[in-house]
């Protein structure tokens, strides 16, 4: 089997997998039982009897980290980078994501029409949009994804790579975490909008490496563009 062939054939596993898994929480959401439902309100406890003054600051950080400003602060930055330094087809594929992503968020809402978790448990102030899925943790994810797969390939060197990929990852966890802690979403929200993301992901992967410079693949570089230490030229 050909690469091509077996990263599309990985994408729309991952993809299938990712729907099939956000169609089942949505159906839990909706009619409020099975076993999502009952493990939401039990890990919903669990956040709050584990609240600390620390743990707090901490949630509230890693939250405005993946609040809608930042994101669309961050997006905006990564597309000018990618821009400039592998093109402007991937620049695109960036930019589209994070709308879809945007898009999945408000749609998906307001198809699932989740209520949030009840005021006395949230640390913050009131939200009045619904909670499924949580657009802090889709389109947060959704961007550590895309820094991952079109960004980090112009590291240098491997160790590089690795280390970045495991941190974003990390923080994409946290941001989503936090959100459950804060009292704004029920986990279940949180998980959705990770599948959610790895299909956009996914469908990311393919492009990029179909028709652009993909994850793999050598950046674009131009013979009189200076090097900068820590990225390939």
């Amino acid at each position: 089997m050909s690469a091509p062939v077996r990263l599309a054939a990985q994408a729309a596993t991952v993809f299938a997998g990712s729907v099939v898994g956000v169609l089942a929480l949505a159906d839990s959401a909706r009619e409020h039982d099975g076993a999502p439902a009952r493990l939401d309100t039990q890990l919903a406890t669990d956040a709050v009897n584990a609240r600390s003054g620390m743990l707090t600051h901490a949630a509230r950080l890693l939250t405005l980290v993946g609040s809608e400003v930042v994101v669309s602060a961050l997006a905006l930055l990564l597309v000018i980078v990618l821009l400039e330094r592998r093109g402007p087809f991937l620049a695109m594929c960036a930019a589209v994501a994070m709308a879809v992503s945007a898009s999945l968020t408000v749609g998906v809402k307001l198809l699932v029409a989740r209520d949030r978790p009840g005021a006395g448990v949230r640390l913050g102030p009131v939200d009045s949009t619904y909670s499924f899925p949580s657009g802090h943790a889709l389109n947060s994810a959704v961007f550590l994804g895309l820094v991952v797969l079109l960004f980090v390939p112009l590291l240098h060197p491997r160790r590089q790579r690795i280390t970045v990929r495991c941190s974003l990852a990390l923080l994409a966890f946290g941001i989503g975490v936090s959100r459950v802690y804060l009292g704004y979403h029920w986990a279940s929200d949180v998980v959705a909008s990770w599948l959610l993301a790895a299909a956009v992901l996914a469908l990311v992967a393919v492009v990029s490496k179909t028709w652009g410079h993909g994850p793999d693949s050598p950046p674009r570089t131009d013979g009189d563009r200076a090097h900068v230490p820590g990225v390939t030229p």
